[in-house]
């Protein structure tokens, strides 16, 4: 319905502005390489992601597959995890 719908969009309004702004607070607080600012980036395009915002997702996911890629390695789980996203938007694009 009309209203559910209405509903859903402000919520996803608010976590996207909630995801942009731990993303800030990550940066500003443990610089723009660190593996919680990679995680931020991964959650964010991953939201966009569901939206069908997949243009404003993938500089995202390529972002933070990089700080995961350098700061734990390719075989680490988490940077998997990123690469799959990755790998996933890309085969929707």
């Amino acid at each position: 319905s009309f209203t559910l719908q209405a509903c859903l969009t402000r919520r996803v309004s608010k976590t996207d502005t909630l995801f942009r702004r731990a993303l800030a607070i990550r940066e500003k607080a443990l610089g723009p390489d660190h593996p919680d600012v990679a995680q931020s980036l991964n959650n964010l395009a991953g939201l966009l992601d569901t939206q069908g915002k997949y243009a404003e997702a993938e500089p995202l996911f390529r972002r933070a597959l990089a700080i995961m890629e350098k700061a734990l390695g390719e075989g680490h789980p988490n940077t998997i995890t990123v690469r799959t996203s990755l790998d996933t938007l890309l085969a929707k694009m």
